[in-house]
């Protein structure tokens, strides 16, 4: 099966400061192309994808099944405002998310809600990316000391 990423999707993570080992987060998946973009080049990393649909997570499974047998990706069915860590997991280094209300200004009654979950879900001094934007400032997302 051929792979198409949007210019728009590449140029995104093409500007992620990826490297081998991070865990990543991803906010929105959709249908997972960013998700496998960079689950590519994270070497012996980790991305999990998360989605408010149960759609688009069944789409993103769907097409992802060779990510998903080696371990690199994982997805699940919840809404960023509703996020939260399982046993399984360690904090992020790094989120982001494309075209996502909740962090983009179109549904700011989420988006306080949305940066509480990820600032639980970040290691300290992680990064969260969104759209084509610099990084949210860390006096958004840093913990408090």
């Amino acid at each position: 099966m051929v792979r198409t990423v949007s210019p728009r999707i590449a140029r995104f993570v093409d500007r992620l400061p990826l490297g081998a080992g991070l865990h990543v987060l991803e906010v929105g998946c959709g249908p997972g192309v960013a998700a496998r973009a960079v689950a590519a080049r994270i070497g012996g990393g980790r991305v999990v994808a998360i989605d408010r649909s149960a759609r688009a997570i069944a789409l993103a499974m769907t097409g992802s099944a060779a990510e998903i047998a080696t371990g690199r990706l994982s997805f699940r069915h919840v809404a960023v405002e509703d996020f939260v860590l399982t046993a399984e997991d360690r904090p992020f280094d790094i989120a982001f998310a494309i075209r996502v209300g909740a962090l983009d200004g179109r549904y700011p009654d989420l988006g306080g809600r949305a940066l509480m979950r990820l600032r639980a879900a970040l290691r300290p001094g992680g990064l969260l990316f969104v759209d084509d934007a610099e990084p949210v400032p860390r006096d958004r997302i840093a913990r408090d000391q």
